[in-house]
């Protein structure tokens, strides 16, 4: 049998598989895809526990709009189209929710705002968490955590949020909140939030007891102004399956159930290797390319082979977890040096450091070899390698699974 699977933007890898081999195949589930265009403008014009759009934006001086950046799949143009027309009309700025991550390049930005770039361009400010005098604070939540925004959040009357809402691997879900914290949080406030991923409760589709969300859901509390939500559930070929509009955390629990409908992938059982397909945009580096890994461990059994396919266009990404795992002979290191401070970054160190106990991590990736090899990931250049390699070491019995979105795919035993 041959496999093909995406790599990169527009790129591909394939494999040849014997047929006396067991292979099966998980990916996020068919949804029926309507008028995607009639779907965002009734989703507008029909918020939920809010006023309408135009009349949220009726009497505003300064409104600004927190967007996503490309490590997400966000559709922020096309919701652009329907809401346009009524936002020039007030004294807009945008703000690119970065978190902790690097600002956009020039090809990121046009990912982001397509046609409307050019037209906007002077009114985007890019979030960088490490600028401490462009931080105000605002609180603290329940955890403890420091609550230090970007002042553009605090200086505007009024919010748009424009995000989509997926499963995350410790967040339990992107989107609502998650735009304020870690979106334009600084970065000791991050920091503090993402420290509370290392607890097992803090894990894909879960918010009840987890820590992580409801110190994002504390942070939006403390804005206090009025907020305008726009969240999208994406299908697995990123069209519009569904959009929830209005109040910031009754749009966010409303998107939910149909995001678990699109990301919840049932399995009847595990296999003996898993190859996790990270797919474009989520494939700009390790770091975000990782929640492959996460996702596809619920599909692995003990002892098995993980190989994450992912181009990772930017290399590894977060330095710290890198230097950390770098620097680490065992897994059982790294999670005692995690144990003894903890650095942003280092949850997700623990996450990967956590299935090099029980699993192999290998990696089809761009990344140079001696540097992923530092990182517990067996490197290899091409899918074929891996595969022969994997099925040498497990045995011609051996079951594969390939999860052909690993970074948006929560595999679920049933």
């Amino acid at each position: 049998m041959k496999i093909d699977v995406p790599y990169g933007k527009d790129g591909s890898m394939s494999a040849e598989i014997n047929d006396d081999v067991k292979i099966s195949f998980l990916e996020a589930n068919d949804v029926q895809i309507g008028d995607e265009d009639e779907n965002i403008k009734v989703a507008i014009n029909n918020p939920i526990n809010s006023k309408s759009f135009k009349e949220f934006l009726r009497d505003t001086k300064k409104v600004l709009v927190i967007v996503n950046d490309a490590t997400r799949p966000t559709p922020t143009q096309k919701i652009l189209e329907f809401i346009f027309d009524d936002l020039k009309q007030t004294d807009f700025n945008f703000i690119i929710a970065t978190g902790a991550h690097r600002g956009p390049s020039q090809e990121e930005y046009l990912q982001i705002f397509g046609s409307y770039y050019e037209e906007i361009k002077d009114r985007i400010i890019v979030h960088d968490a490490r600028v401490e005098e462009d931080m105000v604070f605002l609180g603290q939540s329940t955890n403890g955590t420091q609550m230090y925004v970007n002042k553009a959040g605090v200086e505007a009357d009024k919010i748009i949020i424009i995000s989509s809402v997926e499963p995350h691997y410790f967040a339990g879900y992107t989107g609502g909140r998650k735009s304020f914290l870690p979106g334009i949080a600084g970065y000791t406030t991050i920091e503090q939030n993402h420290k509370l991923a290392l607890v097992p409760e803090a894990k894909a589709l879960a918010l009840d007891g987890n820590p992580v969300h409801e110190d994002m859901i504390d942070a939006i509390k403390t804005v206090k102004q009025e907020i305008f939500s726009i969240m999208t559930v994406l299908d697995k070929h990123h069209k519009v399956y569904a959009t929830c509009c209005g109040h910031i955390n009754d749009s966010f629990h409303a998107a939910i159930d149909l995001a678990n409908e699109v990301f919840a992938a049932p399995l009847e059982e595990k296999a003996d290797i898993v190859v996790s397909v990270v797919k474009f945009p989520q494939d700009i580096d390790l770091y975000q390319a990782q929640k492959g890994i996460d996702n596809a461990k619920l599909a692995l059994k003990e002892n098995g082979i993980m190989i994450l396919v992912a181009k990772c266009r930017c290399g590894i990404g977060g330095k710290a977890f890198a230097d950390l795992l770098g620097s680490s002979d065992t897994p059982e290191a790294a999670l005692e040096t995690i144990e003894k401070g903890y650095v942003l970054g280092y949850h997700k160190a623990a996450k990967m450091a956590e299935i090099g106990l029980w699993a192999q991590m290998w990696g089809v990736t761009d990344v140079k070899p001696e540097v992923i090899s530092k990182l517990f990931i067996k490197p290899f250049s091409h899918l074929q390698t891996a595969i022969d390699l994997a099925l040498k070491e497990k045995g011609r019995n051996a079951s594969v699974l390939f999860l052909m979105d690993g970074g948006l795919t929560v595999p679920l035993i049933k």
